[in-house]
């Protein structure tokens, strides 16, 4: 689950429903990459694992809703075995690509963002260590098997790593109508194959539910995406179920956000 601080409030968003909106993206992206149905696949489906958690999402060591990187590390494992298994079945290129997403989580996307740290992989280092070396064997036999080089399957992967980056950005930023444009430098994310080289996308807010790319990947007009959130107002819950009552009577509220050009 994707949670922001609004306040008085928390704004919340599924990661299946921020997965959804990654696809969105991969659908909108100008010109199409190679392979597009299975990118479509796996930029829409690569969150599905959290499915069964999110249907009853909990609280943080602060009684806060639990962030997607604060859920503990046998889940959060368990999610992505079994979403690579399952979006394997259904289409093995983007399975072998959600493999590379999922050990990437552990190591910081492979160097493109060194800031992400799952809080609690220190605790359980070598769950994580065993995860990582398993989905990278199986990545190298399964590469093989389909005839995927090197360069195509990291090709792929940097461009789930765009649209997942973006709509991350998009589900934690300030979508209310009133917000005000983004007083801090733009957001970027590096090494993003597009229009045949890589390029450093530059993100910001414009205000209201208006952002601005970059170089701008949907082609020259700016293009509408929704995304579904739930706003849950503070309160001390008494546990994790407490909050789930809340969270289960939260209306859900579809924001349509606007992309245009630098």
């Amino acid at each position: 689950m994707l949670v922001r601080d609004a306040g008085d409030s928390w704004s919340l968003v599924l990661q299946t429903d921020h997965g959804e909106l990654a696809g969105q993206f991969a659908r909108a992206w100008r010109p199409q990459p190679e392979r597009m149905r299975s990118l479509d696949v796996l930029a829409t489906r690569h969150d599905d694992g959290w499915f069964i958690w999110e249907k009853a999402p909990g609280l943080d060591a602060q009684g806060r809703p639990c962030s997607y990187l604060d859920v503990r590390i046998e889940s959060h494992i368990a999610f992505y075995r079994a979403a690579i298994t399952a979006i394997g079945e259904q289409d093995a290129y983007a399975g072998l690509l959600l493999s590379m997403h999922g050990t990437g989580i552990y190591q910081q996307r492979y160097g493109l963002q060194p800031s992400l740290v799952m809080s609690l992989a220190g605790e359980a280092r070598q769950l994580v260590d065993d995860f990582v070396a398993q989905e990278e064997s199986s990545q190298k036999r399964l590469a093989a098997e389909l005839g995927v080089s090197d360069d195509e399957r990291w090709h792929g992967y940097r461009l789930l790593q765009a649209w997942d980056r973006i709509s991350l950005w998009a589900s934690l930023n300030d979508l209310d109508e009133r917000a005000e444009p983004d007083s801090q430098p733009y957001s970027t994310i590096q090494a993003v194959p597009f229009d045949g080289a890589e390029e450093t996308l530059r993100i910001g807010s414009l205000g209201g539910r208006r952002g601005s790319i970059e170089p701008f990947p949907f082609g020259s007009e700016p293009v509408e995406f929704t995304l579904p959130r739930r706003v849950v107002p503070k309160r001390d819950w008494a546990d994790a179920d407490d909050f789930r009552a809340d969270f289960g009577a939260a209306e859900v509220e579809v924001v349509t956000l606007t992309l245009e050009p630098a």
